[in-house]
């Protein structure tokens, strides 16, 4: 089966409360749609109520934010914001004022509930058997058993219930943002045409470049104001950073991007994989200096050239042209509320008995039972090359001979019956070439989608502060 970003939630294991969502603007003034009919928003008060006891309402009940028809109280920002200070802490980030770091950990909270309100909307569900099979994969990945990883959780001060809700939550969103984004991003052929003769003409050597950025967004369809308050505050960040303050800091007080309580840490990424805007903005930088100011579509950027090196060396023509394709069918039976385990792998030996025994064919059978797209075409997912199934089904495959047929195997998607119907060697490097093309499109076009379909999300979600000075 293709590969999905599911196994990347690994990378979330111990900084869970970092914030999934972009595009807030703490201090911008932005249309919002007429409010929807709340019910009361606090419990009455008793009667003489001792100051312990109404101390103890007024943390219960108190309300940070209106979120649509919901809410998000002064509790769970309290909660996520210890949790941030700690990791930041454990990252070794200079923590910004306090009132800062929440009005900036709240915009992140608001946008959030606003996608899985969304997500709620279009019917998107994370059952328990996707929430088990993810969670156990986040565990093998960091070499543990599920015993000893809910062991680790609880010497990290991480609830197991709680860290098994907020993966619920990852995978929510992350199939919300593919609905939303990644299915309707298109990459025409002249697009590929354009990136590889820019490539073709790039003389210098690739590079990976380690970015932290500061973007102040600005909300679509902005108004002269709007946009000069926004400029304003970019000007803020700058002149801080130019009298010495801690980027790091300055990013998760002031900055709209959903790595600004990393410090705005981007990482490491090949130039290809970044906006030309940053390329271009960083050039002539040396590793730790500062960008001026500048300004995207989605608002004010400043960017810090943390280090640079040489990309890893592409392979050789020569070796680029001997990749070996294997032509592969498969018949793929879910597992769901209904079908256990057990059941799937049962039903799987009961069809590999029937084609063993020539009671039936292959494709017939895929047709009749398996549980994916390709069952139309008999099971038949074409020509694949190394690295496009994931490691589990990859593995099975390259043990086959042609003509064989697997027993049982178990993906994320399910368990396979898998027969490999043929091998072949091509010369396929400029078809290589136009595909790591394409995916460099789709990387760069999709954190751009996002990040104007999040913005465009906040300005149509319907927010009121409480308990604020705002």
């Amino acid at each position: 089966m293709r590969k999905t970003n599911q196994t990347q939630l690994a990378a979330i294991v111990f900084s869970l409360l970092s914030a999934s969502a972009t595009g807030a603007w703490a201090q911008g003034a932005v249309a919002q749609p007429t409010p929807p009919l709340l019910a009361p928003t606090s419990a009455a008060a008793p009667l003489k109520p001792s100051a312990a006891s109404a101390a103890a309402a007024q943390t219960v009940d108190a309300i940070a934010a209106v979120v649509n028809t919901d809410v998000i109280t002064q509790q769970e920002l309290a909660s996520r914001m210890r949790d941030v200070v700690q990791r930041m802490k454990a990252q070794n980030i200079e923590l910004p004022p306090v009132a800062e770091l929440q009005k900036q950990l709240l915009e992140r909270m608001i946008l959030e509930r606003a996608e899985v309100q969304l997500a709620k909307e279009n019917g998107i569900v994370v059952d328990d058997v996707v929430l088990d099979r993810a969670i156990s994969r986040i565990a093998e990945q960091n070499k543990m058993s599920m015993a000893n990883f809910q062991s680790q959780l609880e010497r990290d001060n991480i609830p197991y219930p709680s860290f098994c809700e907020e993966i619920r939550r990852e995978i929510l969103l992350q199939r919300l943002r593919e609905r939303e984004v990644d299915n309707k991003i298109q990459i025409s052929d002249s697009e590929v045409d354009n990136y590889l003769a820019a490539e073709a003409s790039n003389k210098q050597a690739a590079q990976e470049l380690d970015l932290t950025q500061i973007l102040i967004q600005v909300p679509e369809n902005a108004s002269a104001a709007q946009i000069a308050q926004r400029a304003k505050r970019a000007e803020e960040a700058m002149q801080q950073i130019k009298s010495g303050g801690n980027f790091a800091s300055i990013a998760a007080a002031y900055s709209d991007s959903s790595d600004a309580l990393t410090g705005g840490d981007m990482g490491w990424r090949p130039q290809d994989r970044l906006p030309s805007l940053f390329v271009e903005a960083v050039a002539n930088l040396s590793p730790g200096q500062v960008s001026p100011i500048i300004k995207s579509a989605n608002g004010f950027h400043i960017i810090k050239l943390v280090n640079k090196r040489a990309a890893a060396a592409a392979p050789t023509d020569t070796a680029a042209a001997a990749i070996q394709q294997i032509h592969v069918r498969h018949i793929l039976i879910k597992v769901t509320p209904t079908v256990t385990a057990a059941d799937a792998r049962r039903r799987l030996l009961d069809l590999k008995e029937r084609i063993d025994n020539n009671a039936a064919k292959f494709d017939d059978l895929a047709k009749q039972y398996s549980n994916d797209l390709s069952a139309s075409k008999g099971g038949d997912l074409g020509w694949v090359y190394a690295g496009d199934t994931v490691p589990e089904f990859e593995r099975a495959m390259d043990a086959l001979k042609p003509g064989q047929i697997s027993e049982p195997i178990e993906t994320p998607f399910g368990y396979h019956l898998i027969q490999v119907l043929e091998r072949k060697t091509n010369d396929v490097s400029k078809e290589r070439q136009r595909l790591a093309a394409r995916i460099a499109i789709r990387e760069r076009k999709t954190e751009e989608a996002t990040n104007e379909w999040l913005r465009q999300l906040r300005d149509s979600t319907y927010v009121e502060y409480r308990n604020d000075d705002r």
